[in-house]
């Protein structure tokens, strides 16, 4: 019986990470021994259950069937088993999680260690990508993000406050080519520009003028997929980016970078811990919510977050900040 009931699992994510290597990367498991499970499983019910190509996995008739079938039924379990653990005194189990990248390099060390020194029984599964996710579907128990794109029906808690878009440059280019006085003069300069894939299109760097909000797109010197390397670069003196105020705070205070454009470049909801409200939250969520909470006024371990305030701004994006999820705005933005 319980080998039965870990081929369904085992189904079950490989269904939802629409293939065998990322089910086995989601599992911990190595990629043979998800396949033959699935193949197990299908032996035992006398059906295929999954097209495999060499490039992707699709769910036959009986496989999507039994999908429906046995998801609600394992969240239960799920909660079941969640609920048992919670009767002890001290908070255990795994903590599945995902971030973007930003919110990592921004604020992941000095949160995360407070909260895993605080609770040493509880583990950290932690997800690091700019790949949009679905934290139910892809089964995070929740996730870190810019609070302009969480959808509507998720429970969001403030992890920083609202948050800012500086453009800079070092002291020697502005010296150079002169500095911008409107977003529309970035088109005479050298930028730093980002995007978040090798398919995506460049960020368009956008901005906010008599409460109108437009975008500009700007000539890249340098079109990367990583944004701390632009930064680097803008040190140095080749040209000027687009960053989170946060990201090159010791730069600007210590006079390397220099910010300009800085009344078009108006503040927006920063980072969010989001989880759904229709799933109750488990006892490991409820423990990084109250490190969070402690962590943002100082009485937490790891040191806290630097920015403060702001209300999630809820409605779904594909992508509204640059270096959090690049791609197209969520709101309709004119042409700069």
């Amino acid at each position: 019986m319980a080998n039965e009931l870990d081929g369904m699992a085992t189904f079950v994510a490989v269904a939802e990470a629409k293939g065998f290597r990322a089910a086995a990367d989601r599992l911990a498991v190595t990629h043979s021994a998800v396949s033959q499970a699935v193949r197990r499983l299908e032996e035992r019910l006398g059906v295929p259950l999954v097209r495999r190509t060499t490039r992707s996995i699709h769910l036959t008739d009986a496989g999507e069937r039994l999908y429906a079938a046995l998801r609600p039924a394992l969240d239960e379990v799920r909660a079941a088993v969640a609920e048992v653990g919670e009767m002890g005194d001290t908070p255990r189990g795994t903590l599945r999680l995902h971030s973007s990248r930003a919110a990592e390099t921004m604020f992941g060390e000095s949160l995360l260690s407070g909260f895993l020194r605080a609770y040493p029984h509880i583990n950290l599964d932690l997800v690091v990508s700019e790949v949009p996710v679905d934290i139910v579907a892809d089964g995070y128990d929740a996730g870190i993000q810019l609070g302009e794109v969480i959808d509507k029906d998720m429970i969001a808690v403030p992890v920083t406050g609202d948050m800012r878009f500086v453009v800079v440059g070092s002291p020697a280019y502005f010296a150079r080519l002169g500095v911008p006085q409107h977003p529309r003069d970035l088109t005479r300069h050298e930028c730093l520009n980002w995007h978040p894939s090798a398919e995506a299109a460049p960020y368009r760097w956008e901005f906010t003028e008599n409460g109108r909000h437009f975008s500009v797109t700007v000539p890249a010197r340098v079109l990367s997929t990583d944004a701390p390397l632009n930064r680097r670069l803008v040190t140095a003196g080749i040209g000027i980016t687009l960053a989170f105020k946060a990201h090159v705070r010791d730069a600007l205070a210590s006079g390397e970078l220099v910010p300009v454009l800085e009344k078009f470049c108006a503040s927006f909801p920063g980072y969010y811990l989001y989880y759904p409200q229709r799933r109750h939250a488990s006892r490991v969520l409820r423990a990084l919510i109250e490190h969070i909470r402690l962590w943002r006024t100082g009485r937490a371990g790891g040191g806290r977050g630097e920015e403060r305030g702001g209300k999630a701004g809820g409605g779904k994006a594909a992508g509204r900040k640059g270096e959090a999820k690049g791609g197209k705005a969520a709101k309709e933005r004119a042409s700069g």
